[in-house]
């Protein structure tokens, strides 16, 4: 069970690094070697391009697309006009492919973003965008057979949260999520200890944001 701080994103004691500097919950590591045997047996190669990130990592990521200092993208992979959009708007933007610091699922070391290194050359540069997880995308094959396994309960516990639109996260194919810990997290993560983090953090629009925060919380932490 993971504290506060870990929950938050604010300590990585729960994580353990591979080789390569991966972060990841050990529960979680040993499950994605079961299942990346299991992918090899069928010709795939199922890499991670992210897993662990920090509080100070997601903050940084957040107020970058805030400021207009990193592109925002539609669901089409369209950039957006930063400067034309309020600041509601523009948060909604945000959250759509953004996590919120403090509620990101990669603060527990449960959730990764994965691909196929055996559908690409060595210097392909992963973009995790749509055009490449559809069916006759460059990774698409990887996650038909990922669908096949995560319906048969048969995915060394993995699933996609963000398998379909409800609303708030845009579906992202690329997206696991390690369910066993990962379900204990958002239990135990709560409106009232991510708000207080937030109060005293330095991110842009925090004003705009606790004022919309509970419906924000239900829409894009909750739902899910």
């Amino acid at each position: 069970m993971l504290d506060e701080a870990q929950l938050l994103g604010l300590k990585d004691t729960h994580i353990t690094l591979d080789a390569n500097g991966l972060g990841l919950h050990s529960d979680c590591r040993a499950a994605l070697s079961r299942l990346q045997a299991r992918g090899l047996q069928q010709g795939f190669d199922l890499q991670v391009v992210s897993g662990f990130r920090s509080y100070e990592r997601q903050l940084a990521i957040w107020n970058a697309k805030a400021s207009g200092e990193r592109p925002l993208f539609d669901e089409n992979d369209r950039p957006l006009a930063v400067a034309e959009l309020s600041e509601e708007a523009l948060l909604h933007a945000i959250l759509r492919f953004s996590a919120l610091p403090g509620t990101s699922r990669h603060h527990w070391g449960t959730d990764l973003d994965v691909y196929d290194a055996a559908a690409v050359a060595p210097d392909y540069q992963v973009q995790l965008s749509t055009a490449e997880v559809t069916p006759s995308g460059v990774f698409g094959p990887l996650h038909e057979w990922l669908d096949v396994r995560i319906a048969a309960g048969e995915c060394e516990s993995f699933y996609r949260p963000y398998d379909r639109d409800r609303g708030g996260v845009a579906p992202e194919r690329w997206h696991l999520s390690y369910q066993p810990l990962a379900e204990e997290c958002v239990q135990l993560l709560s409106l009232q200890l991510v708000e207080a983090k937030l109060r005293t953090s330095d991110m842009v629009l925090k004003d705009t944001l606790l004022d919309l925060l509970p419906d924000i919380y239900q829409r894009y932490v909750v739902v899910t």
